[in-house]
């Protein structure tokens, strides 16, 4: 049995699509979902349990939960953002919730409709009614990094958020790099300062690839003891309410760095670009992953 060095959480299906202008049919979700099974990722995102109004694309939560095969150490997440959302998770069978807010005021408005201290109530009893209801909980934090309203963000603050989630029962925090501003020396600065508080053991990485420099920031926060890092097949993705903000850090990039490094992820390098050839001929149009396009190039 391989030893895992890393965990890969895969968010495609979720902040992959989100942020898509051609909605994704339930039907290929469900069917690029159970590829993405077969490559040995350990977590899989699957959607998020908001309002369709806010986010169309992904109106079709429950059904895609539930219509996906599940498979024995593949956890499936979905992001929860109230009681309510918490109920449809629940009830559709996902394996682990996810909450989450801003460090930014303006981006948490914008976001989820709702100034930082009125989240934090939301947040804990979301997190306690999962708790009891046997699931685990990740917490992410966005624009960690830079905010795309109010710019640069206090590293007092960040850790602010991160340990009122700790102290909620999250057991994994994701510092989000939600538009691509950050660069190695910054992501050193904050997870030392998270981690001087929070164990590294419940800390994971989540960047974005607007400015080029995610997988440098990968490499940064592994260095440190960093062992979870959030990846989207293709480098699909962005934040609907950032402009500019282009896709999360294509996973199959990452894995192949880390292979490089001799890094075991678990996760078979050839299958997870295969995903990326099919997600983005669906979608039509061209995917930010390198691999992929190196995939492409080589079978013409």
């Amino acid at each position: 049995m391989r030893i895992i060095d890393v965990n890969i959480r895969e968010v495609g299906p979720r902040d992959g699509l989100q942020n898509e202008k051609e909605i994704v049919s339930t039907e290929a979700k469900i069917e690029w979902v159970n590829q993405l099974v077969k490559t040995g990722l350990p977590y899989i995102e699957l959607t998020s349990f908001v309002h369709p109004k806010w986010i169309p694309a992904l109106a079709d939560a429950s059904e895609v939960v539930k219509g996906v095969k599940k498979k024995e150490h593949v956890t499936f997440g979905a992001l929860v953002p109230n009681e309510h959302g918490l109920e449809r998770a629940l009830e559709a069978g996902i394996d682990e919730i996810a909450v989450f807010l801003s460090t930014s005021e303006t981006h948490n408005q914008k976001n989820i409709n709702k100034t930082i201290d009125d989240t934090i109530p939301v947040l804990k009893k979301v997190v306690r009614e999962a708790k009891s209801a046997g699931k685990s909980v990740r917490g992410y934090i966005s624009t960690v990094f830079g905010c795309p309203y109010e710019g640069a963000v206090t590293v007092d603050k960040v850790l602010s958020i991160s340990s009122q989630l700790m102290e909620m029962g999250v057991d994994e925090i994701s510092l989000g790099d939600t538009i691509g501003v950050a660069t190695p020396n910054q992501v050193v600065e904050i997870v030392k300062k998270v981690s001087g508080h929070i164990p590294l053991t419940n800390i994971a990485f989540h960047p974005h690839d607007t400015s080029g420099t995610a997988l440098a920031n990968v490499y940064a926060a592994y260095m440190l003891g960093v062992r979870a890092f959030d990846g989207s097949v293709g480098g699909l993705g962005g934040c609907p309410y950032a402009k500019g903000a282009t896709g999360n850090l294509a996973t199959e990039d990452m894995i192949y760095m880390f292979n490089g490094m001799k890094v075991e992820t678990g996760v078979d390098l050839e299958q997870i670009t295969a995903c990326a050839v099919w997600i983005q001929k669906r979608l039509k149009r061209t995917l930010p992953s390198h691999r992929l396009q190196v995939a492409i190039a080589q079978k013409r």
